[in-house]
């Protein structure tokens, strides 16, 4: 591997894909229940109705786990998780990979000296996807619940890096697509502490070209990050010199994804809380419970912490809402 952490073990639903797998990372091909399967850290990928499922059992294994977003798909199920994590030593990796892109990263530590912040903005907008059951009930919600994880982490480090204080409440509008039941766009506003008003758009009603960026401003200064299509930081209009990436390496690096698992590693070594633990995927899934809620009710301010149905999906908390 890239950072010569050797795969042992690959598990899939499809047995053939999990032997296919093999032959590209080595490893042997396994049930999901066999696993850890002699592994040190086990990566949960599977849909996120069972991601508390796969994550508690390497967990209680001896294992530590990376836990694709989203966290999971009820908030039940988060507090089990963060629980868990807790037990474990704080070995659960919630894979929030952009908290260690590089032009993340140093868009925080500007923010940290932006003084306070008037102005938020986090977007992820592109088409809806091809492929995968992202649209079906039982992924758990669309494009706010999946694509929109991502904006929703950056907006929450944002304002952690800005000192706005603890998340209060939440207010969102969410449109559905032709033939399914799920969001294909979400508009949602997060109310902090300090009173910032923050604004976070998720849609897969985008073109083509993926457009993922944010924009901080406050009266001593003006960020502009670009994720996606490619990495690019501004300050105040003019360029910010970033870490030079390698073109071979794509956005496995510019994405974080490689800093994640470095990192990771280094946290496991040392006994270290994650910077993306448990804790932070529950805070995110929270905000989007809140946002199918407040959709639910006609775009209804919903405080935080969130006092609705505990054992809901989003899309559940968003139907059920419309129809009380």
């Amino acid at each position: 591997s890239l950072l010569g952490i050797p795969v042992v073990a690959v598990a899939s639903r499809d047995p053939r894909r999990a032997i296919e797998r093999t032959e590209r990372t080595g490893g042997q091909a396994v049930l999901y229940d066999e696993l850890p399967a002699g592994a040190d850290i086990v990566a949960v990928c599977t849909p996120p109705a069972q991601h508390a499922e796969h994550a508690l059992h390497a967990l209680r294994a001896g294992a530590a786990v990376v836990l694709e977003k989203p966290l999971c798909t009820t908030l039940e199920d988060a507090d089990a998780l963060v629980e868990a994590a807790d037990d474990s030593g704080q070995r659960l990796l919630y894979a929030e990979n952009l908290a260690y892109a590089p032009v993340i990263a140093e868009m925080l530590s500007r923010v940290r000296r932006l003084g306070r912040i008037s102005h938020l903005e986090v977007r992820a907008v592109q088409g809806l996807p091809t492929w995968g059951a992202f649209t079906t009930d039982e992924w758990g919600g669309g494009a706010l619940f999946d694509l929109g994880a991502h904006p929703l982490a950056v907006a929450l480090l944002c304002a952690r890096a800005g000192r706005c204080g603890d998340l209060v409440s939440v207010a969102a509008t969410l449109v559905g697509g032709q033939g399914h039941d799920s969001d294909e766009h979400a508009e949602v506003m997060l109310r902090f502490a300090n009173g910032l008003t923050a604004r976070v758009v998720s849609s897969w009603q985008g073109g083509d070209t993926a457009v993922w960026d944010a924009q901080i401003a406050s009266p001593t200064g003006v960020l502009r990050a670009e994720i996606q299509p490619a990495p690019l930081l501004e300050h105040n209009g003019e360029p910010v010199e970033l870490p030079p990436s390698r073109p071979e390496l794509g956005g496995l690096e510019w994405a974080g994804y490689l800093g994640q698992i470095a990192s990771f590693v280094s946290d496991i070594d040392s006994g270290t809380r994650p910077l993306m633990d448990a804790a932070f995927g529950r805070a995110v899934l929270e905000a989007t419970c809140a946002a199918y809620w407040s959709a639910g009710q006609d775009g209804t301010e919903v405080a935080l912490p969130f006092a609705g149905p505990r054992d809901l999906t989003p899309l559940e908390l968003w139907h059920g809402a419309s129809r009380k």
